[in-house]
């Protein structure tokens, strides 16, 4: 099963000029629809005087979710050429936005198309592509004599201990490598005195 995917390191930004029209690209990594509706707001805020706000994002592992935004520039000409960066570079949980600052000159959809994508490329030129991986949350509750038995394993998947509480029940809060999650479920249930093993999100 595959659970890695590319996406952007951190913040970047693109800039291209054409006929006295500026487009400051921005590219952020992201992971819902809130943090881009943010990123978007605060965006508007700090260059409220722009002629136009374009975007694109695509979320999730199978980038199934996705949306390209003209902001009142012809049809297509905008936000596809973003996403369509996007997409090239293979990305998800990436949100690109081209912010245009109108010189007085139409450039028409061929220039429009061509700059969009110019912006955007030279943001994501500007970051650095990296694999994440897909985690899951595991808590496991547990006698206190099984202690060492669930140790092993966490040793063994080298696993992440997020939150722990040890009694006489013993609690702990695990992330897990997706493609780990079933083996070390059952290997979990396997042991005496494990009483249960759930997945949180």
């Amino acid at each position: 099963m595959e659970d890695s995917y590319l996406t952007l390191n951190t913040t970047s930004e693109g800039l291209y000029k054409e006929k006295g029209s500026k487009f400051l690209a921005f590219a952020y990594p992201v992971d819902s629809e809130d943090q881009i509706k943010e990123t978007l707001d605060e965006l508007r805020k700090r260059y409220y005087d722009a002629r136009h706000h374009c975007y694109a994002y695509i979320l999730g592992k199978n980038q199934d979710i996705y949306r390209a935004n003209d902001d009142g520039e012809p049809n297509h000409s905008a936000g596809d050429p973003i996403l369509g960066q996007i997409r090239s570079h293979q990305l998800t949980n990436v949100l690109i936005v081209v912010i245009r600052y109108f010189g007085g000159t139409k450039l028409g959809v061929g220039g429009l198309i061509s700059a969009y994508k110019t912006a955007a490329a030279e943001a994501i030129e500007n970051n650095e592509i990296i694999i994440a991986i897909v985690h899951s949350r595991l808590v496991v509750d547990f006698d206190y004599l099984a202690m060492n038995d669930v140790m092993k394993i966490i040793k063994d998947f080298d696993l992440q201990i997020v939150n722990q509480k040890f009694d006489n029940i013993c609690r702990l809060e695990i992330q897990v490598r997706e493609k780990f999650k079933a083996k070390v479920i059952e290997k979990f249930e396997d042991i005496q005195g494990v009483n249960d093993v759930k997945e949180i999100s």
